[in-house]
């Protein structure tokens, strides 16, 4: 490392910033490196005087492929496979450190010169494989990166292609079409196709929504590789979707109110069509009703006339026959019953 900050302060000529070949106080080898392995595009293992170290590109920054909290990135993997073909494993390369030699995780922070003196960090922005950026102090390659970038923005190519989905552009160009695909779509005539029309826009307004947030935040690469008017144009294109969109969303609305209205008052005639069958249908009935019977004279009472009186004629009672025939009367019996006298002679 010693050896790393003593060629970064003598190798600070402009032919060097400019990707040219080393300067001759670069050329002793002193600092030289061999690399190990890449780990993804702006990062490697070299072994530098033996010690192995993690190697960051200066003034350079690829799509991520590591980071354990969030997916692989648009791009990432073809950035290590270009770091890969442009640093081959057992490669040498001469590290140039700047202002600050380390970064917070203890990476080396160089600019990369392989064999033929060709600056590595730029070689990977001209393939359109990473953006230039900035780590203050640290701003001695940003020129040559920058002027790479530029040649595969005019070229074309990486992460300014015209053909890759996953990139900004193309994100934006997809997501605006479907917004204004479904805003150019005729309305339905029923409640539940309004319904679905309107859900499918709040997916493609908030697809829209996510991209402009984005593109605001500034954090992502794939942005950062484009121009302030292409970034104008992309951020016109969605706000004018966008409008679009809400103004569909309107129109849906208006629609819905208009087909809700029209129900009621179809609902509404509906009732007084059947309320008036209803009606012509009882008339009816009572119409064929039989005639009422006449109403009912009960006959005058006769007048009352008392019958003439008769006074009954008294019939005496025949007399009773004698129950006990040849009785004369009652007895007297002597003592011990064996005589009697009549009762009349005691």
């Amino acid at each position: 490392m010693a050896a790393l900050m003593a060629l970064s302060g003598c190798n600070s000529s402009p032919a060097a910033e400019r990707n040219s070949a080393p300067s001759e106080e670069a050329g002793s080898g002193a600092a030289q490196a061999t690399v190990v392995r890449v780990i993804d595009g702006d990062t490697f293992k070299a072994s530098i005087d033996g010690e192995e170290k993690t190697v960051r590109l200066l003034n350079v920054d690829t799509p991520e492929t590591k980071d354990p909290n969030a997916p692989v990135e648009c791009m990432g993997p073809e950035a290590t496979k270009g770091l890969e073909q442009l640093l081959p494993v057992g490669a040498t390369v001469r590290l140039e450190l700047d202002v600050e030699p380390l970064d917070k995780y203890g990476r080396t922070l160089a600019g990369v010169f392989d064999s033929a003196g060709k600056l590595v960090n730029a070689e990977v922005a001209r393939l359109g494989l990473g953006v230039p950026v900035l780590f203050e102090l640290n701003k001695k390659f940003y020129p040559p990166v920058v002027a790479a970038f530029d040649e595969a923005r005019t070229r074309g190519v990486g992460l300014n292609s015209s053909d890759l989905a996953c990139l900004p552009a193309q994100q934006v160009e997809k997501a605006s079409h479907a917004v204004e695909a479904l805003a150019a779509a005729p309305l339905s005539d029923s409640v539940s196709g309004l319904d679905k029309g309107h859900a499918g826009l709040v997916t493609a307004l908030a697809t829209l929504a996510a991209l402009k947030a984005v593109a605001k935040a500034k954090e992502s690469i794939h942005w950062a590789a484009y121009k302030p008017a292409q970034l104008a144009a992309m951020m016109n294109r969605l706000d004018s979707a966008a409008t679009a969109g809400a103004a569909k969303q309107t129109a849906i609305g208006a629609k819905k109110k208009e087909l809700g209205d029209a129900a009621a008052a179809a609902a509404v005639r509906q009732a007084a069509k059947a309320a008036a069958a209803a009606a012509a249908a009882e008339a009816e009935r009572i119409r064929n009703l039989p005639p009422a019977p006449a109403p009912y004279v009960p006959p005058a009472p006769a007048p009352y006339v008392p019958p003439a009186y008769v006074p009954p004629v008294y019939v005496p009672p025949a007399p009773a026959p004698n129950p006990y025939p040849g009785y004369t009367g009652p007895r007297c019996y002597a003592p011990g019953g064996r005589t009697w006298t009549p009762c009349s002679k005691r």
